[in-house]
């Protein structure tokens, strides 16, 4: 059974899609959704109760409410998807297919912009080049965008650090790499909000990832929640 965990903080806008894809995915198999809300004032919550199996709220932090939805989960096999992320229709099969592999522990798959601007669709061909290549590493470049995993590894490793505020995906998924290897669900994707960019501007958001993920690789540094405020 496959279990996904929606982290949520003030998502009305971009709930709905993700939850629907959810929904409609070609998935024989049995899984649920869960949604855990971090006590945002916003819709939310009352979108959620609409599609997931169990809608929980929690203290405000992402790695709070992956955790939180996991502890409710019932599955040998857990999926983490951002609010704002629309998974492919195959997307839950693909991810399986990717974790049966001997030694496999985690997975993630491609991750595309919702967007039709090209710069932003090399970005993403870059950034799966990159993950792809770091997966024979000891420090995968994983997105938590979109981040398979099995059960017993993620108890193992003791879920997400709460204490990190910003690239708690790449601790995660370092620590995963340790008890096995990280799969790659070549054949589906998941497209994502260009939010940030938006935001930020295209220079400034890689700039952004790029030096947080190389204190991260390199120096096993912590960012600072002031160089990265997540766009709410």
């Amino acid at each position: 059974m496959i279990s996904v965990i929606i982290p949520t903080f003030n998502e009305e806008k971009y709930l709905e899609p993700t939850l629907k894809a959810l929904r409609n995915q070609s998935y024989a198999k049995k899984f649920e959704i869960i949604v855990a809300d971090g006590g945002g004032t916003d819709r939310t919550v009352r979108i959620a109760r609409k599609y997931a199996d169990k809608v929980i709220v929690t203290g405000r932090g992402i790695s709070k409410g992956r955790n939180a939805g996991a502890l409710v989960s019932k599955g040998d096999m857990l999926v983490f998807i951002d609010a704002d992320t629309v998974p492919y229709g195959n997307a839950l099969k693909e991810l399986e297919s990717a974790m049966r592999h001997r030694g496999v522990v985690g997975a993630t798959c491609p991750i595309m912009p919702m967007s039709s601007i090209a710069a932003d669709w090399l970005q993403a061909l870059a950034l799966k080049t990159i993950t792809k290549l770091s997966l024979t590493t000891k420090r995968p470049v994983i997105p938590g965008i979109c981040i398979a995993c099995r059960r017993d590894a993620f108890e193992r490793i003791g879920g997400f650090d709460e204490s990190i505020n910003v690239n708690e995906d790449a601790d995660f998924v370092m620590r995963l790499r340790r008890f096995g290897k990280i799969g790659f669900a070549e054949y589906t994707f998941v497209l994502t909000s260009t939010r940030r960019i938006q935001k930020w501007g295209r220079a400034k958001s890689m700039m952004k990832w790029i030096k947080i993920n190389l204190k991260h690789a390199i120096f096993n540094e912590k960012t600072s929640i002031r160089e990265y405020r997540p766009c709410m």
